[in-house]
């Protein structure tokens, strides 16, 4: 059984400015720590769209530069349509994305959603929303997400092929 090459990581949480933006920024840095980077399609967005266009949350900004991650550039966008052909695999923070995802999905796309946490780590649990709670939940989360982007690059490092554009909502 062979398995499809995954080129394209959509990472999706409620409103694109706590958690996907946090996932996305460190996932990116632990991929071109490995040597990688040019190879990779990687995004972030939103199952809502009430913040399109802003730049994370100041608290999820602030946790990643204290570990050398700069997501000040990203902006907030919520999942399109077309996410899931352009995609190879579509991470959900939490069951409640998965779902949101799901239902959104064509029938087609919906073996590319999975809960984060689950798929990276074996550990079905949620990347808990830290919007409203203070810095101690944003480091607990910058941890979990941190911990979720080393196994996943592990996983994904054996399925990629060679030269594919990077793209963000930074640009």
């Amino acid at each position: 059984m062979s398995i499809k090459p995954i080129n394209s990581v959509l990472f999706v949480c409620l409103g694109n400015i706590c958690r996907s933006p946090l996932a996305e920024g460190v996932f990116r840095t632990v991929w071109a720590e490995r040597g990688r980077g040019l190879d990779m399609l990687l995004d972030s967005a939103g199952t809502g769209g009430w913040h399109a266009g802003q730049e994370p949350d100041r608290r999820s900004i602030a946790v990643a530069a204290r570990h050398g991650v700069d997501i000040s550039g990203q902006r907030a966008r919520k999942v399109l349509p077309e996410d899931f052909a352009r995609f190879d695999l579509i991470l959900g923070m939490d069951r409640a994305n998965v779902r949101d995802l799901k239902a959104l999905a064509p029938q087609a796309a919906r073996d590319r959603v999975h809960l984060y946490l689950d798929f990276a780590t074996g550990k079905s649990a949620d990347v808990p929303d830290p919007y409203y709670d203070g810095a101690e939940a944003f480091a607990s989360v910058y941890r979990m997400i941190r911990e979720a982007s080393e196994a996943l690059a592990k996983r994904l490092e054996a399925s990629v092929s060679p030269t594919r554009g990077q793209a963000s909502s930074t640009m």
